[in-house]
């Protein structure tokens, strides 16, 4: 049994999945799956079952696992202070960041950042809010939408940041953008500056385009509906935000993205604010073990807060 069995256990009992803690610990699923053999043999009893794409701990499973957790911590703690004595001349930085914040704010913090500490090793996940928040574990530091979670693993701080907007998207074409003859765009930060709106109501009778579950702006969408009364004809949950612009350039319906998202865009689309109030939410930053961050990641959340207090 070696220390790095153990670590690979503890991420395979935080994922509940071997390829999901494979990417997680930067290996190849057959060298995860080679050292839980190795531990299991150790033991000389089933630590875990599969169980459809996933595992499942047996009771031994269970209880390794917790060792297995502190074991993984203690040797975190021991490179953050490692990091904290050598500067930053040298590091690792795991960022874990949601759909929004990583596509369309991580990539220039990431290249300010490298200009500023070009030897430091920068290692990225995606994924939707849910996917993210589970892979705390795994990550130096993660940037989410939405409303934050109340069972956040301990010892993780929440950083408020950016204000965001949810905006409906439709063609330029389609009835409800030709009732506002003003074209609208986002500013920074990603409210949208135009004042044109549309009614949640008037959604009620349109095909609508939605993110998969998990996915933030899904949640605050579906919240909003259900708030106004309005029910919602679904007609297409399709992964990303990307998926869902292409969904809404197809015909499929309306669809609901952050305003950032449509920085870029050609006038294909149009967006519009929800009324009568907009559908704005807040991004956070959470660190986790926050009582003993590595200066690389002290860094690197003060170069993103000094963002958002300049934007």
């Amino acid at each position: 049994m070696t220390p790095d069995q153990l670590i690979t256990f503890a991420a395979v009992a935080e994922h509940r999945n071997i390829s999901r803690a494979a990417l997680a610990l930067h290996l190849s699923q057959p060298a995860v799956s080679g050292q839980l053999r190795q531990l299991q043999d150790e033991f000389g009893e089933p630590l875990y079952q599969r169980d459809g794409r996933g595992v499942r701990l047996t009771p031994a499973g269970e209880q390794l696992a917790s060792y297995a957790a502190r074991l993984r911590d203690t040797w975190r703690q021991a490179h953050a202070y490692r990091d904290a004595l050598r500067g930053l001349e040298q590091g690792t930085l795991r960022i874990g960041a949601s759909t929004t914040p990583a596509s369309y704010l991580l990539p220039y913090l990431i290249a300010d950042f490298r200009q500023r500490f070009p030897d430091v090793t920068l290692h990225t996940a995606d994924g939707n809010t849910t996917e993210i928040v589970g892979a705390l574990g795994s990550v130096d530091i993660a940037m989410i939408e939405g409303p934050v979670s109340a069972d956040l693993p301990p010892d993780t701080a929440v950083h408020a940041w950016r204000q965001d907007e949810i905006v409906a998207i439709m063609p330029a074409g389609h009835p409800l953008a030709q009732r506002n003859d003003r074209t609208a765009g986002p500013a920074d930060g990603g409210v949208v500056a135009s004042n044109a709106k549309v009614e949640l109501a008037a959604l009620g009778g349109h095909p609508l385009v939605v993110r998969e579950a998990g996915s933030a702006v899904r949640q605050i969408v579906e919240r909003a509906f259900a708030r106004a009364g309005v029910p919602m004809r679904v007609a297409l949950e399709i992964a990303g935000v990307e998926g869902v612009k292409e969904a809404v350039r197809a015909g499929m319906g309306i669809g609901f993205v952050s305003a950032m998202s449509m920085r870029h865009e050609d006038g294909a689309l149009r967006l519009l604010s929800l009324s009568p109030e907009p559908l704005t939410r807040r991004l956070s930053i959470l660190v986790p073990h926050a009582s003993a961050p590595s200066r690389v990641v002290e860094q690197f959340l003060a170069l993103c807060l000094a963002g958002e207090a300049a934007a």
